[in-house]
């Protein structure tokens, strides 16, 4: 098996590129896409293992990229990570309704503690628990 591939969705120049490093030092291909718009037909055209996706972006935010990507039966099942500054309880309930697999509070964690949860969220799928709720 390849390299796990990463589309990260950030329009801040500076925290994407720093984001973008850590990842690629920590073993991922990632692709970088700057806006909405953008999110959407790279996840469409390279069908990553994970979008990590910003709510707040120019052309259309992250919570109408997850609306869209999941309404796609090629892009349905692609796990979204949101990694944002929006924290709210309203906003986490959101994106986790809209179907993301996580939640990050950029504000709340060090791009090192990001990655670490990216990571921990490959080691887990790929080992699932066997405890059925």
């Amino acid at each position: 098996m390849g390299k796990i591939k990463i589309v990260l969705a950030e329009d801040d120049e500076i925290l994407s590129s720093v984001m973008m490093e850590e990842l690629q030092d920590a073993g991922f291909e990632v692709k970088r896409a700057i806006d909405g718009e953008e999110a959407i037909i790279m996840t469409k055209s390279e069908k990553p293992d994970l979008l990590l996706l910003d709510i707040i972006m120019p052309k259309k935010d992250g919570f109408q990229v997850l609306k869209e990507l999941k309404s796609f039966p090629e892009t349905e099942r692609i796990p979204v990570i949101i990694m944002t500054m929006l924290g709210s309880d309203d906003d986490v309930k959101k994106g986790l309704k809209l179907g993301a697999a996580d939640y990050i509070v950029k504000s709340q964690h060090a791009v090192a503690e990001m990655v670490e949860k990216i990571k921990n969220f490959f080691s887990q799928e790929q080992h699932p628990t066997t405890i059925k709720n």
